[in-house]
């Protein structure tokens, strides 16, 4: 079989499967679950417990079956003053382009394989940047396809202040990231990534502190998260944009705003927090010291699976009954797991892998920098992905004439200002760091 010919279906293959496994397998029903579970406890109640299959619950995390299925299987409404081409047309629309920008987004380092270099990247652009803001530009005439073509006010409504909003932020989160450009002379991604290097002293959100603040604020804006979400507006626009929509065409919508979240923290880390660049640890660094670092990680798991495992002992040391069903047991089903798990993990850290003579698999430093750079990207894209749940159950929405200002007349000038700001500051602070 010939390798060259199959390599670019290779090289798309690998980071498409990572990516579309890691946004839409697990970070998807992650989010859903901790947008319930985390604006519960923001709101003192319990949050998501009653959804169950056998009475199984998983602590909540069947309700997102339950939504699959009940988007699924609801009757698909289409309003009789509709335009029925543009109706259904939009909701795929927004779904396509939130998919399509995580494309240039690089989650590790390449990778030599076969003798061929692996770009751990769906799409490897030199101008990376510049194709998230023309795609994620797009994501606008979904919006105001779907408002205008409902044939309802409220949704008409809801697609003109996406629209102005939509607009109006783009200009503050191109001009956020000018002076990181500058910094470090390039627009791909993966370039900027190894610029920042493992020294947190070199990354973005030191470069550029205000650029990073605007970015995250315009983030807001271009995702349609509270505190800017006029153009759902459920208490003067009763759902806005995709009031009329139901069944799977509003679960894409649904979804949709959840992908641009994730997408949304993973360019976050990538430019300002040194994507999957670990701190202090470069990748030489990481292959020498392979067998310790991996060890380290087998350690910090098992610790991790035991805390969990004294949280569900917690849980089986509270009076029985507290709900008289299949709730009171589900800890004493995951406890064994748990520790058997820490305790394995332990024994792998401090026992197997030290005893392993490294020099005999000259693949293991590579796997290890593969999965420490991995960790480092998700864990990071996760902590802001969190930060956009917890911001929306903290802050108020703000009014329409307000967004505006905020917009115009505050970000758009700091913007300008960081330009200049970044690209003096950036040359005296690189410059003294070498």
């Amino acid at each position: 079989m010939n390798l060259d010919a199959l390599w670019p279906l290779i090289q798309f293959l690998v980071p498409f499967l990572f990516m579309f496994g890691f946004v839409v397998a697990l970070m998807l029903p992650t989010m859903i679950f901790m947008e319930r579970k985390v604006s519960a406890y923001i709101q003192d109640r319990r949050g998501p417990n009653r959804a169950n299959i056998l009475g199984i619950r998983l602590f909540g995390m069947i309700h997102n079956v339950a939504d699959v299925i009940k988007l699924l299987v609801k009757e698909d409404l289409e309003p009789k003053a509709a335009d029925k081409t543009f109706f259904r047309f939009a909701p795929f629309l927004v779904m396509t382009i939130a998919i399509m920008t995580m494309a240039v987004i690089p989650f590790g380092e390449p990778i030599a394989i076969w003798g061929k270099a692996l770009h751990l990247q769906i799409a490897p652009l030199n101008a990376g940047i510049l194709y998230i803001f023309a795609i994620s530009s797009l994501s606008v005439y979904g919006i105001i396809l779907a408002g205008w073509s409902s044939g309802n006010k409220f949704s008409f409504l809801g697609a003109v202040r996406a629209s102005s909003q939509m607009i109006s932020y783009e200009v503050a989160l191109g001009l956020s990231v000018i002076g990181i450009l500058i910094a470090y002379g390039t627009t791909d991604l993966a370039e900027m990534v190894r610029a920042q290097g493992a020294n947190p002293l070199t990354w973005g959100v030191v470069l550029s502190p205000i650029g990073f603040l605007l970015f995250l604020t315009a983030m807001f804006a271009e995702t349609n998260r509270m505190p800017f979400d006029l153009p759902e507006g459920e208490s003067e626009l009763v759902a806005g944009f995709h009031l009329e929509y139901s069944s799977f065409k509003f679960a894409l919508f649904f979804m949709s705003e959840y992908v641009n979240m994730v997408v949304g923290a993973a360019v976050i880390s990538t430019l300002f927090f040194g994507g999957w660049q670990v701190p202090f640890l470069s990748t030489a660094m990481i292959k020498q010291n392979s067998a310790l670092i991996f060890s380290g990680m087998m350690i910090s798991g098992g610790v991790v699976l035991l805390l969990i495992s004294v949280s569900l002992i917690d849980a089986i040391r509270r009076p029985f009954f507290a709900w008289g069903d299949r709730r009171d047991h589900e800890p004493k089903v995951f406890l064994p797991l748990t520790l058997l798990g820490g305790v394995g993990l332990l024994w792998l850290g401090l026992g197997v892998i030290p005893s392993l003579d490294i020099a005999k698999y000259p693949w293991f430093p590579v796997v290890v920098v593969l999965l420490l750079q991995i960790t480092a990207f998700c864990a990071k894209t996760f902590f802001f992905s969190f930060f956009f749940i917890w911001v929306r159950w903290t802050l108020p929405r703000f009014r329409y004439d307000q967004v505006m200002q905020l917009g115009w007349k505050y970000m758009l000038p700091l913007g300008v200002a960081n330009i200049f700001l970044t690209f003096a500051f950036a040359r005296l602070w690189l410059g003294w760091l070498r």
